[in-house]
């Protein structure tokens, strides 16, 4: 078995109830989108700033890379939907919004929910055993997507 349907398997293990399933459906990418969100805030040095990069895009360089290893598919996925999340703080920047206090309140509120959900569900989040399944949550959700469209991961 494929290392990425071992992670798959176990974490599906407590994600069974429809209800934490859908609460994951929302909460799991919103976290992804907060999260680089609230990385992209971190100030960065005046030679970054030229280049118009900020500390998310360094950061999801090996986070692509491992998604990538685990599976093409999802590493194309998730390069996706990185690119929409980008595309989406800097749609909230030009508006004004204070992206970081934007991100930290959504982050707060999804898994205040993912937690909601898990209480449902009578388990206990994956990540509490494995860190690495805070990156597989996202893997997960597209997996769904994926497996609609045919598409093997």
């Amino acid at each position: 078995m494929r290392q990425i349907e071992k992670l798959l398997q176990q974490y599906g293990e407590s994600h069974q109830n429809k209800t934490n399933v859908v609460i994951h459906a929302i909460a799991v990418p919103s976290i992804f989108l907060v999260t680089l969100g609230l990385i992209w805030s971190i100030p960065v040095p005046a030679w970054l700033v030229k280049f118009d990069v900020t500390w998310a895009h360094i950061a999801i360089i090996p986070t692509l890379y491992y998604y990538f290893r685990l599976s093409g598919p999802i590493g194309a996925a998730m390069t996706l939907l990185s690119i929409a999340s980008f595309a989406f703080i800097a749609l909230l920047a030009s508006y004004g919004v204070v992206v970081w206090q934007f991100c930290l309140a959504l982050f707060v509120v999804m898994w205040v929910l993912q937690f909601i959900g898990h209480k449902i569900e009578g388990k206990k989040p994956s990540f509490f055993e494995d860190l690495r399944f805070l990156l597989v949550g996202p893997a997960w959700w597209w997996v769904h997507w994926l497996k609609r469209m045919n598409i093997s991961y």
